[in-house]
């Protein structure tokens, strides 16, 4: 799993026009980011994932995260197969269990004891013929029981939305050995107000997720800070807004931290403002 030190985490990656996901893809590899990551909320990730590799020759490749209710042992398993065949390179399996609110809106009933779900998912993935290797697998993890098996049954954990306290906590549950890669929102511009208005517009879905609370609690926060929109506080903790060189600070203390890969994730109005944004980072990053 060679995924260089920073890599980049958007939606509009996976959901929009191919050719134009193509030709970003082409301009992330060229300026130097190690890995792609996408998002999965249903429907064919792999053949988002194909478009990325087809566009690219050296960059890295990850579902962030594969929600495993929505894709049996057997698909997965099929998928990465067949793009590792055609490819030459195969993507990394970024998986979580997801949210019993998301999981039960589209499968009414079934979101059930998370941890146990993983762990069968895992045991389905080392059934399949061929098995997703630990090593090219890792687990959407928050808290301790989680991490631990991500330490346990993969080559790591991919918190998401977590500050480097996190990172420094998951990486002591973690040990030295497995990877760990985290997620960082930015926003770069230095107008608190404009940033933290995009912030908490990022937000809202997460502070209505019990787990996410819970393990933002777990850190500190108290009801107030995750309540109607969430606090400065809480929100500069979550989303880093500023210059280059304040983002690039971030990014840093996550990796003082444990994480052995960040991937950014550009919260940006439009796509004008996303590909420049990646562009002037770059230098600062990298």
């Amino acid at each position: 799993m060679e995924l260089g030190d920073i890599g980049i985490w958007d939606a509009r990656l996976r959901y929009g026009d191919e050719a134009e996901i193509a030709a970003w893809a082409g301009e992330l590899e060229e300026l130097g980011y190690g890995a792609l990551w996408l998002p999965d909320a249903g429907g064919d990730i792999f053949a988002a994932m194909d478009v990325l590799l087809s566009a690219t020759t050296r960059v890295a490749v990850g579902s962030g995260i594969l929600n495993l209710w929505m894709h049996t042992a057997a698909q997965t398993a099929a998928g990465r197969q067949a793009l590792g065949e055609r490819h030459g390179r195969y993507p990394v399996i970024g998986i979580g269990v997801s949210h019993a609110p998301i999981v039960e809106a589209v499968r009414p009933g079934e979101f059930d004891n998370p941890l146990a779900a993983t762990a069968d998912y895992l045991d389905a993935l080392d059934s399949t013929d061929p098995p997703v290797p630990r090593e090219d697998r890792l687990l959407a993890a928050l808290r301790t029981r989680m991490l631990e098996l991500a330490r346990d049954r993969s080559a790591g954990a991919f918190p998401y939305h977590m500050p480097p306290e996190h990172t420094e906590r998951a990486r002591a549950v973690l040990g030295e050995g497995p990877k760990l890669v985290v997620e960082q929102p930015v926003i770069l511009g230095t107008d608190g107000a404009r940033a933290r208005t995009l912030a908490r517009q990022s937000l809202a879905m997460y502070l209505a997720l019990p787990n996410y609370v819970r393990a933002w609690s777990w850190l500190g926060f108290s009801a107030d800070d995750v309540a109607d929109g969430g606090s400065d506080r809480f929100v500069d903790a979550i989303v880093v807004w500023g210059d280059e060189e304040v983002i690039r600070r971030r990014v840093q203390q996550h990796r003082d931290a444990g994480a052995d890969h960040v991937c950014v994730q550009v919260l940006a109005d439009d796509n004008k403002t996303l590909r420049s944004t990646w562009a002037e980072l770059a230098p600062a990053l990298l």
